[in-house]
């Protein structure tokens, strides 16, 4: 593949399909404002480009994401955000929900907070057997977020969301296949040639169709989701005001 991505995420195209690579291994792919952004323009440029047949999505070295840089987010907390800032999560879950290109995510490690929601996003879901996914919001005091409220009980059942959800318990490769939050588990080596050559069997056949039907489906609930962003959002505005 040929290396198009700069730090903090990497992009290589091959055979129809954008490889990206979140690239911040020595913190764990943890999300800046920087790779949000990076991400949000990368994923927008892949939908934008029909020669482009599906996208995967993976970490750079033993972690799939850590969720959001937490020293970032204590410098914005303490009034030190660049300009924009505000923008740069709620770009990037905007443009998962409007892409119509097929998006495939090999988890290579662990998913904490967002490098777990992130995957109701995607169409394909192939897991390393050692990566396991947590969603810490309830023990770190904060409501859920990129509409893991609404789409983790769509995708994994009410039960297992809840169990998700409250008690921010870790969720094993085999137990996120059999919530229906990926699609299969693969030998830690072999995860990201997995989903791969499952993109490029989908870039391969048809894309616009596949644009199309991933299109239809996505049509459903973006209605749904989008009313889920604005309570979990208020949820939080509330909560940190001291309104709960």
């Amino acid at each position: 593949m040929t290396e198009t991505g700069k730090t903090p995420l990497h992009a290589a195209t091959s055979n129809g399909v954008r490889l990206l690579t979140l690239n911040r291994p020595e913190q764990r792919n943890a999300f800046t404002i920087e790779l949000y952004r990076a991400l949000t323009g990368a994923l927008r440029s892949a939908d934008q480009d029909h020669a482009i047949g599906a996208v995967v999505l993976t970490g750079a070295g033993p972690a799939f994401c850590a969720g959001t840089d937490l020293g970032e987010l204590e410098a914005i907390s303490s009034g030190h955000a660049p300009e924009g800032a505000g923008q740069a999560f709620p770009g990037l879950l905007s443009v998962l929900m409007e892409i119509d290109v097929p998006l495939v995510a090999a988890v290579n490690g662990p998913g904490v907070g967002l490098g777990f929601t992130i995957l109701s996003f995607c169409d394909l879901v192939f897991m390393a057997r050692s990566a396991r996914l947590r969603a810490p919001f309830a023990e770190m005091g904060v409501p859920p977020e990129a509409a893991s409220s609404y789409l983790l009980p769509v995708r994994m059942g009410w039960q297992r969301a809840a169990m998700a959800l409250l008690t921010g318990e870790w969720l094993s490769a085999d137990a996120a296949v059999a919530a229906g939050i990926a699609t299969e588990v693969c030998p830690d080596t072999e995860v990201l040639h997995r989903a791969v050559a499952e993109a490029e069997r989908i870039a391969g056949l048809n894309p616009d169709a596949a644009r199309t039907i991933k299109g239809l489906m996505q049509a459903g609930q973006r209605e749904a989701v989008t009313a889920a962003r604005a309570r979990e959002e208020a949820a939080y505005s509330r909560l940190f005001s001291g309104q709960v």
